[in-house]
């Protein structure tokens, strides 16, 4: 769909942008940070998004449509395999590519590695821009090289170092964006700000305080869902399920007495009713679907593909 406004500037921009890297490079930060709130969960643990997620960008001269996407990886399960051809899908259909690398893996092969997964899944003709994330955590003398050694491929539009956690260098990011973005009106109304529904973001808040709450490979092998979203009275109700892939997962998720899942709880209300501005009764549920990150049918029921 595309708005026509007949107040809109000469050379209004629109398009897609892909924020794409390998995990963990800072991709969901990056979203946050420039949408000014906060619609990706950010956990310390590489792999934690697990389906693009979109942020609608308006300003007076441009709209850019900004996916953060799974970090690309080599897969080793069915899950791993459809996060990472969500994130292939948003680079292939995107208007610029913006490819995140992480300034404190420096080394020449580990730059290789940030930058070659992206650059193949790309159409030669997209343009790239290139945001060195986390300078501010390198030397400037340091910083120098990678950025020389970046500028020698000749396949970037533009080299950013920025700091996404520190919201440095996002307002010239955002300017060469925008430059390469294709003219035309924006496709979304000025106050709409992305496409999920409040129900994604609800399940994503609670899947984030448990990747932050729990160690090695629990967090990985929990998925979760709204089952009932239901406004009336005093409070929202919500119920969620998390879903682990093993019966001896469900005693460590629910804790002594049940005490682990209701500090999940806990927690994850307050997120959820700061996202919501409302009052919410969360109601958490533990259940057992063995090898639900191997199992097609599991994955779609979960809308994991």
């Amino acid at each position: 769909m595309t708005l026509v406004d007949n107040n809109l500037p000469d050379h209004h921009r629109c398009g897609y942008v892909a924020i794409a890297g390998v995990p963990n490079v800072g991709k969901s930060t990056l979203l946050n940070a420039l949408m000014g709130m906060k619609l990706s969960i950010i956990t310390p643990r590489p792999q934690s998004t697990r389906r693009n997620v979109l942020g609608i960008l308006t300003e007076d001269s441009y709209q850019a449509i900004l996916m953060d996407t799974p970090g690309l990886l080599d897969p080793a399960y069915r899950l791993q395999s459809a996060m990472r051809a969500q994130a292939v899908n948003a680079i292939r259909g995107c208007d610029v590519l913006l490819l995140m690398l992480d300034a404190t893996r420096r080394k020449e092969r580990d730059l290789d590695l940030q930058i070659d997964p992206a650059i193949e899944a790309a159409d030669e003709a997209v343009p790239v821009v290139l945001a060195i994330n986390k300078v501010d955590r390198v030397p400037k003398e340091e910083l120098l090289p990678v950025l020389e050694q970046c500028g020698g491929r000749g396949r970037f539009s533009a080299i950013v170092p920025i700091s996404a956690l520190r919201h440095d260098g996002l307002e010239a990011l955002l300017g060469e964006v925008a430059d390469l973005l294709p003219e035309g009106p924006p496709h979304y109304p000025p106050d709409v700000i992305t496409e999920h529904p409040e129900r994604f973001f609800v399940a994503e808040l609670v899947r984030e305080v448990v990747f932050h709450r729990f160690r090695k490979e629990i967090p990985y092998a929990t998925a979760t869902r709204v089952e009932e979203f239901r406004r009336g009275g005093k409070k929202t109700f919500i119920n969620v399920t998390i879903f682990v892939e093993r019966q001896s997962q469900k005693p460590i998720l629910l804790g002594k007495g049940g005490r682990s899942l209701r500090q999940v709880g806990e927690i994850a209300r307050a997120s959820i009713e700061e996202f919501l501005g409302e009052e919410v009764y969360l109601e958490l549920w533990v259940k057992v679907r063995e090898h639900w990150r191997h199992r097609e049918g599991h994955l779609r029921d979960l809308d994991l593909l």
